[in-house]
């Protein structure tokens, strides 16, 4: 096994409620080590450059554990997908959280829908909640701009990548007073200063895996000095406790975090998963249940071969020399 002090591995397809990505199934690798299990689950497109750090968080979860909390639970905010203003009230009314994230910007429906979701999202929640929309950089900087406008009156704590790149992301925040949040313009550990240094964003969004584990997303907040949200990757619970770890040990949290995540998949890997209750999720690492995860085991051969091809693919400064996992029974 080198000396990595990581052992088995299983694999798991896990069905998802709702589309994400264009994903209908989360796949990835679970791993166990001396500190517990870490999952492996970079998405399908992703070279072994790129997965390199989702295998350094993974390694880091099973291997290494986590920087002690600061706090014992993380205010969580509920998501608002793409829907219509009826399911929407009833979305955040059912979360019980006190800060809703809205999708907006859907290919196919007009701002008159975004508006009338972002509108039926503050009624529900009500006037002391918390409501941010979120684009996905679907907008050009002069419809951004236009829209924020229209929806300011909705009294928004933020706009997540209301655009694609950072120039145009610096020139909305330029141009509105609400504030700009940036998410996939972070994806390595390099781009949250850029942001800040392009004057594109007030908040940044981090998520472990592509960071490359907890350590290296507090080593990144800190140089950033932006406020951070932190956001999964839906993962599983495995995945997500990660999540919470980085959300637990930052130092200031002012923002609710996108980690109630869980209910877009249909079941989890462990029996007692990392849900909200109140608008908050516990800071807790929850035991992988036998008998769930052999409910979504597959096969783990192909993961085994993108755990080895990122392992390789990382820079000396980041190997530690282990060998890769292997699967249960070998």
């Amino acid at each position: 096994m080198g000396h990595s002090g990581i052992g088995e591995a299983r694999a798991f397809a896990v069905p998802m409620r709702t589309r994400f990505r264009g994903q209908t199934v989360r796949e990835g690798l679970l791993v166990r080590g001396p500190a517990g299990w870490g999952e492996f689950s970079p998405f399908p497109e992703y070279a072994p450059r790129e997965c390199a750090r989702w295998w350094s968080a993974c390694r880091e979860a099973a291997a290494e554990g986590w920087p002690a909390p600061v706090r014992d639970s993380v205010p969580v905010n509920v998501t608002v997908p793409a829907v219509g203003p009826d399911q929407a009230a009833r979305i955040v009314a059912g979360g019980g959280c006190a800060t809703a994230k809205v999708k907006v910007a859907e290919t196919g429906q007009s701002p008159a829908d975004d508006l009338a979701r972002v509108e039926a999202v503050r009624d529900a929640i009500g006037p002391r909640g918390r409501v941010r929309i979120d684009a996905n950089g679907a907008w050009d900087p002069d419809t951004a701009v236009r829209m924020l406008a229209a929806l300011s009156r909705f009294d928004l704590e933020y706009a997540e990548q209301p655009c694609a790149t950072l120039e145009e992301l610096a020139q909305v925040r330029r141009r509105c007073g609400v504030p700009v949040a940036a998410d996939e313009s972070i994806r390595r550990a390099e781009d949250p200063l850029r942001v800040r240094a392009a004057g594109a964003a007030d908040i940044v969004v981090l998520k472990v895996q592509p960071l490359g584990g907890v350590r290296a997303a507090l080593r990144v907040a800190e140089a950033c000095g932006l406020p951070v949200v932190v956001s999964s990757a839906v993962e599983t619970s495995v995945g997500l406790a990660a999540g919470v770890a980085l959300a637990a040990a930052l130092p200031e949290l002012p923002y609710a975090c996108g980690l109630a995540t869980m209910h877009l998949l249909e079941t989890d890997v462990t029996a007692d998963p990392l849900l909200p209750h109140q608008g908050r999720v516990p800071v807790r690492r929850p035991e992988v249940d036998e008998r769930r995860l052999a409910a979504v085991e597959t096969d783990a051969a192909p993961w085994l071969r993108r755990a080895e091809a990122a392992r390789r693919a990382r820079g000396p400064a980041e190997d530690d020399g282990g060998a890769a996992p292997r699967a249960s029974g070998d």
